[in-house]
């Protein structure tokens, strides 16, 4: 138990889940670079699919790298697990980052990070139906309801006289984060029975080849690959596979309380990352109040108080 005892510290879990954030957040402005230095117009799906697919394939590689490295049975998988494996990552990656891919190129990053914060808000009323121990109170129903109304204050004109939606793409962002909502559920009923680690590398391997797969049945090709653009695609892979790696690890030695509620920083990366890296907007007064709805309502909904020590 001692040699584990560093990652039950709480300024490691801190730090540790600070930075999965980060790295999920820095995937907004990262997409967004992307596209312009693969070339990849607004209108072309399948090199969308391509680049897309591309990342969670080399992603889960390198999961299924860290799990034969640190003794995971990462091949240990008979024909049944791996048919539901197939479908989690039907739903994960391949059909949550065909609406997001497509959903991201037709709106800032800003406002994409913001409203895929709804992702959370989802989650948690598909739970109420699934998992006993996970209903909705007043509480809950107060930050989906506050992180709701950020959403569509983010999508008025400055003098909220007009609301800026379209369906292809803050619909599709709205729509990726309600599939990954449905698919999380789905893969934590499947990581009861196995490493919840081994899980996701599969599942980003199964849905980034699936990814490929259409975009070339659909006629893309995904051209431009200089040192700037493999880095960025590397980098984006190792984000997604480092993130996940992490907060493997913390669940499995810390109770989710304790880092839940850093899930809130994610926007906050995402948005201000995207200003800074892309020269969005951020401090525009409508941005600032829907953030700050979209965190509120986060906080509300995965705030779990520690129960009191007995004395």
């Amino acid at each position: 138990m001692k040699g584990r005892a560093w990652i039950t510290d709480k300024r490691v879990v801190c730090s540790l889940s600070l930075l999965a954030c980060l790295l999920w957040g820095s995937a907004y402005p990262a997409i967004k670079t992307g596209y312009s230095l693969f070339s990849i117009g607004p209108d072309d799906t399948a090199g969308k699919f391509l680049f897309a697919g591309y990342r969670f394939f080399a992603a889960g590689l390198f999961l299924i790298g860290f799990c034969a490295a640190t003794g995971r049975k990462a091949f240990d998988i008979g024909a049944g697990l791996f048919g539901r494996l197939a479908l989690l990552g039907v739903g994960m990656t391949t059909l949550q980052y065909i609406f997001f891919y497509i959903g991201l190129s037709h709106t800032t990053g800003v406002k994409g990070a913001i409203m895929n914060g709804t992702t959370t808000f989802f989650s948690v009323i598909a739970a109420h139906f699934v998992f006993k121990a996970e209903r909705l109170t007043a509480r809950v129903v107060a930050g989906c309801v506050i992180g709701f109304l950020g959403v569509i204050f983010v999508n008025f004109s400055r003098d909220l006289l007009d609301l800026h939606f379209t369906f292809t793409g803050e619909g599709f962002l709205v729509i990726a984060a309600l599939v990954l909502a449905v698919s999380s559920i789905y893969g934590k009923v499947i990581s009861q029975g196995m490493d919840s680690v081994v899980m996701t590398a599969w599942q980003l391997s199964i849905g980034g080849v699936l990814l490929i797969v259409l975009g070339y049945a659909m006629g893309g090709s995904l051209t431009g690959f200089t040192p700037a653009s493999t880095a960025l695609l590397c980098y984006m892979a190792l984000l997604s596979s480092a993130a996940f790696a992490i907060m493997a690890t913390l669940l499995k030695h810390n109770p989710v309380s304790l880092f839940s509620i850093f899930q809130f920083t994610v926007p906050i990366f995402g948005a201000a990352l995207s200003a800074m890296f892309l020269g969005e907007k951020l401090l525009e007064w409508k941005n600032l109040v829907a953030l700050v709805c979209v965190c509120a309502g986060i906080f509300l909904v995965t705030y779990v108080r520690e129960p009191k020590k007995k004395s």
